[in-house]
């Protein structure tokens, strides 16, 4: 089994119940396909680098994934006729680091350092 990490990027006019819709069709194709979804994270609204589609912002939304190449194959197919999506990209990863939160609030990254130090 190969490990992915698996990122989506919705419209910014998405709302939170469809980005719930999309995470979870997605999660049922990674499933129908032999494939396991190790964890999800919803990063919310970003600024993009530069325009997308008319789109300054997007709606993130990451996967850790445990499978085999046909489930990225299937889940990129669908993926490309969304028009709810902007943009996805998949990443063959060695491993996992599933402690640390990137797109946490800063109030939290600072609770998590501040245990560190102790």
């Amino acid at each position: 089994m190969n490990l992915y990490e698996h990122t989506i990027i919705a419209r910014q006019d998405t709302s939170p119940a469809e980005l719930k819709q999309l995470t979870e069709k997605y999660s049922k194709i990674i499933e129908k396909n032999e494939g396991e979804v190790v964890k999800t994270e919803n990063w919310g609204l970003l600024n993009l680098s530069y325009l997308i589609k008319k789109n300054r912002k997007g709606s993130y939304i990451h996967f850790k994934i445990k499978g085999k190449g046909k489930v990225i194959e299937q889940l990129e197919k669908n993926e490309s006729i969304d028009k709810k999506l902007l943009r996805h990209l998949t990443v063959r990863v060695k491993k996992f680091d599933l402690e640390m939160n990137y797109f946490s609030k800063n109030e939290d990254l600072d609770k998590t350092n501040k245990k560190d130090k102790n």
